[in-house]
């Protein structure tokens, strides 16, 4: 579990394919001093298992189902990667829920001189997507400002720019999204109900 507030913009140190999963190497001092074998770390949005540690760096896997909803299929050597450590249990909530488990990716089409930003997103997406919800880009925690059929904006402050790989995108650029999982759970709960009086509300008006 995370919180969406970026700790660290490390680096890729190496990028290993393998049968089932690649296996990346990523440079992170501050997120790799405590990390164990075994440990979460988001990486881009993505949450990942430690499989190693060696000074300043720390190895995953990532499988191919990740591979496929994340941009981390076009990882390489040198690109530059938002972390953030697994959240302790009683530490501040700064952001929001965040699973790190990655619902699809987006693309940036715009950014204002503001900081304004706007994203393309899946239209099965945009449902889960509200104003003044929440919203993960890239593992970043982010407040949406306007929620359409087919996108969403968000504002930037100067921090998040230059801290985080957001600063860096360029319009074209792929990200990784997680919608608010609240919103699915929500979803799944009361569809069942929506369609039984649905349902209801039709058999009496066909009598």
């Amino acid at each position: 579990m995370f919180t969406g507030i970026v700790e660290e913009r490390g680096e890729i140190a190496s990028v290993r394919p393998g049968s089932g999963a690649t296996r990346l190497t990523v440079s992170g001092p501050l997120v790799a001093a405590d990390a164990a074998h075994g440990d979460s770390i988001s990486v881009n949005g993505v949450c990942l298992t430690v499989v190693d540690v060696s000074d300043s760096t720390f190895t995953v896997d990532v499988v191919d189902e990740t591979l496929r909803r994340s941009n981390l299929a076009e990882a390489r050597a040198g690109d530059p990667v938002n972390l953030e450590r697994a959240m302790a249990l009683g530490d501040r909530l700064g952001g929001h829920i965040v699973q790190g488990h990655v619902d699809g990716t987006g693309v940036l089409r715009s950014r204002d001189a503001a900081g304004v930003a706007c994203f393309g997103m899946p239209g099965g997406l945009a449902k889960y997507v509200v104003e003044k919800g929440s919203i993960t880009v890239d593992g970043v925690s982010l407040t949406v400002v306007v929620a359409g059929d087919d996108h969403f904006e968000v504002a930037l402050i100067p921090t998040t720019l230059e801290l985080t790989t957001l600063g860096l995108r360029q319009p074209g650029d792929e990200v990784n999204l997680e919608v608010d999982v609240l919103a699915k759970y929500v979803e799944r709960l009361a569809v069942p109900h929506l369609a039984g009086l649905t349902a209801t509300v039709r058999t009496e008006n066909e009598h």
